[in-house]
């Protein structure tokens, strides 16, 4: 019975190194953190200056950014659309033949 031997894995379905994926994940932190002191500041700035109703969503925004970005950020490489998981051969080409059958013939 000949082995089977995995399909190859193309050089561009490979996912993103480790460190572009994590630099990646806080550039996206970072950049909602500073939109979420944005908002703060401009809900505080603003208060007598606009509707009621815009500073109130200012703050919305402040105290829900938070919890997004915190979720984006520690969503790992698994949510990357496109990568190929890759088993080890021992798992795709199943188990190695044992001695002991050869020996009992």
């Amino acid at each position: 019975m000949p082995r089977r031997t995995p399909p190859a894995v193309s050089v561009t379905s490979a996912p993103q190194s480790l460190a572009a994926d994590q630099s990646r994940r806080a550039s996206r932190y970072l950049i909602q953190m500073g939109i979420r002191v944005a908002c703060f500041l401009l809900a505080v700035l603003l208060w007598r200056h606009v509707p009621v109703w815009v500073s109130i969503l200012l703050i919305v925004g402040a105290v829900v950014l938070p919890y997004t970005a915190v979720l984006f950020a520690n969503a790992g490489r698994e949510r990357v659309a496109g990568g190929t998981a890759v088993a080890p051969p021992e798992l795709t080409t199943g188990p190695a033949p044992s001695t002991k059958d050869a020996d009992d013939r």
